[in-house]
């Protein structure tokens, strides 16, 4: 489903259609779940037949066929009961994979800025505690409903058949129970809303907790880390106890109803044995139809719980789906071949939000193969001007335009095959560094990887480990350094080739040897292609054709290295401060 579609459709479609490429097995739990009904319902006037007819008439031998027979059925009952319990499951772990991969998938497409408001910990509590409520309720939920419904109406109708009058009292005290357990309903489901965002809280300080060990460790902060986790963990547990609360007063109130309709049965049937219009054996076959309430009625409990848990994850699971990305390809977008590599940014203009404005009036051309350095001091919108270009955010006023083409007319995916970007926070995954490197080219094969090591001179440090290509870096590449961090992400770019390059503070992390070493890797890698550095280090740009000073948002000086130091302007004074500092 696209995301309009969650817009306009209810949350009951949007669950039921995960049913649908599964329907067989729902179909199997379902008939399943029918017969097991009706071998319940059988057993009590079965038994009324055998009390009337067969054990006074002395019928023993077809007694014992028919106890025979019913024993049977309930062998059937268990059989059938094991695959309502497998089956069912299976079916519910299908529609929670389907429901997971459409959610990672729209995450996917949603943009970087969502990314900055949301914390990843509750993003991690959608994928999994709430897709689990989900699950139990798409197995446990139909079938419940379903069996109870069968048992209660069925039962209903073979005791009106039966005795009318005692039936009806049946009938009126159902449907008071039956408001009681809405009424609880709708305080669960609020209870349960609570302890969703509750749990995702807590994730979120626990992701941000562990990520951040190292830095609580190193400022012997493990105790304010401590506090900080007891008051979301004592959230958590007032809102699991408000929850708690709605479920006992539910359950409460199911006991009390439950007791209350076996005394109604003894007391109304007592007086109708009274008035001659009954026998024991009437009573006794309601008495067991009364039993047979017990278990659908005690299924409603548990469904109630469920319906409750499941329909607050399905509710936030919806919300998240509805979400459009603020980035879409546009409907008439078309795929960008290999670009030459001409950029062009023309009046510019970027906020985040509407009140903070980053970027004004920014008017750039950088010719194809060209090498532009952007320097300045920290905040002034450097890497928010090079993040327009692979558009992972959009230009608030202007257009972008790579080769001539504004990059909101061309897919997203094309785009950004044709610009790669090396991070001053580099990312690495928890698996091996040839898989990290891999990363730039999937398909590429190994002696690429290897290539694109050497290129990044990171070779002899990957030979130099146990293990080799196939040593495992660790979450985030903790078990690598800083530099080797760097130069591992540095080769992911040499891999994936792209004609446009962004290096956003590529060489931060890195020793004066080996930047040394990188710098002239970046030469080689920038021969032909379009390059733009972001840096501080200004003695790692003197070799650009151009050098951009950005301040406050705008561009306020730009030329090459000695003719911006002659100028004796806003370049030259960096320049002049940091060859201070190093001096």
């Amino acid at each position: 489903m696209t995301t309009r579609e969650f817009q306009s459709r209810s949350l009951l479609q949007i669950f039921v259609s995960y049913f649908k490429p599964h329907r067989r097995l729902f179909f199997l739990d379902m008939a399943c779940a029918l017969v097991m009904s009706l071998i319940d319902l059988a057993f009590p006037f079965i038994s009324r037949w055998c009390m009337y007819t067969l054990l006074p008439e002395k019928a023993w031998q077809t007694f014992f066929a028919v106890m025979g027979v019913v024993a049977a059925a309930f062998a059937l009952r268990a059989g059938l009961s094991y695959i309502i319990c497998y089956y069912g499951h299976t079916f519910g772990i299908l529609v929670e994979a389907d429901i997971r991969r459409d959610l990672f998938h729209h995450m996917q497409e949603l943009s970087f800025g969502y990314y900055d408001r949301n914390r990843t910990g509750q993003l991690m509590s959608r994928l999994t505690a709430d897709l689990f409520d989900i699950t139990e309720l798409a197995h446990h939920g139909p079938e419940d409903v379903f069996i109870s419904a069968v048992t209660i109406v069925g039962s209903l109708c073979v005791m009106f058949a039966i005795q009318w009058r005692l039936a009806l009292v049946i009938a009126l005290i159902l449907p008071v129970f039956f408001a009681v357990v809405w009424a609880c309903r709708r305080s669960m489901s609020a209870a349960s809303d609570a302890v969703k965002r509750k749990t995702a809280s807590i994730n979120a300080d626990i992701e941000s907790g562990l990520s951040g060990i190292r830095t609580a460790k190193a400022f012997a902060n493990e105790q304010a880390e401590l506090r900080k986790f007891d008051r979301s963990n004592e959230t958590f547990k007032t809102s699991r106890r408000m929850f708690h609360k709605a479920m006992g007063r539910f359950n409460a109130a199911m006991e009390f109803f439950l007791c209350m309709l076996q005394a109604a049965v003894i007391a109304a049937g007592g007086w109708l044995i009274m008035q001659g219009r009954m026998n024991v054996i009437d009573l006794v076959t309601f008495s067991l139809y009364i039993t047979a309430f017990v278990n659908p009625i005690r299924r409603l409990s548990t469904f109630m719980e469920l319906f409750a848990n499941g329909t607050a994850g399905l509710r936030r699971f919806a919300e998240l789906m509805r979400i459009e990305p603020e980035l879409q390809d546009a409907p008439d977008a078309r795929d960008l071949p290999r670009v030459a590599g001409r950029i062009d940014l023309e009046h510019v203009s970027f906020s985040y939000r509407d009140d903070l404005p980053v970027l004004h009036d920014i008017d750039l051309h950088i010719r194809p193969g060209e090498t532009v350095a952007v320097v300045g001091p920290s905040g002034g919108g450097k890497s928010t001007l090079c993040q327009l270009i692979p558009r992972f955010y959009d230009a608030t006023e202007g257009s972008v335009r790579l080769d001539g083409l504004d990059v909101r007319q061309v897919t997203q995916r094309s785009l950004r095959r044709n610009v790669g970007v090396v991070q001053q926070d580099v990312f690495l995954f928890a698996a091996s560094i040839l898989e990290n490197i891999r990363y730039g080219r999937p398909d590429a094969t190994e002696e690429d990887v290897i290539r694109a090591a050497k290129e990044a001179e990171i070779y002899d440090d990957i030979c130099a480990l146990p293990e080799g290509f196939n040593t495992y870096v660790g979450e985030r590449g903790t078990l690598l350094s800083g530099g080797q961090k760097q130069r591992i992400s540095i080769a992911r770019i040499f891999l994936k080739d792209p004609p446009v390059l962004i290096l956003d503070e590529a060489t931060s992390a890195l020793d004066s040897v080996t930047e040394a070493k990188i710098q002239s890797a970046f030469d080689r890698l920038a021969k032909d292609r379009t390059t733009i550095i972001i840096a501080h280090r200004l003695s790692t740009v003197r070799g650009a054709d151009r050098i951009l000073v950005v301040e406050n948002g705008r561009i306020v000086e730009e030329g090459p290295h000695e003719a911006l130091l002659a100028k004796n302007g806003a370049y030259a004074a960096l320049y002049r401060t940091q060859e201070l500092h190093h001096g």
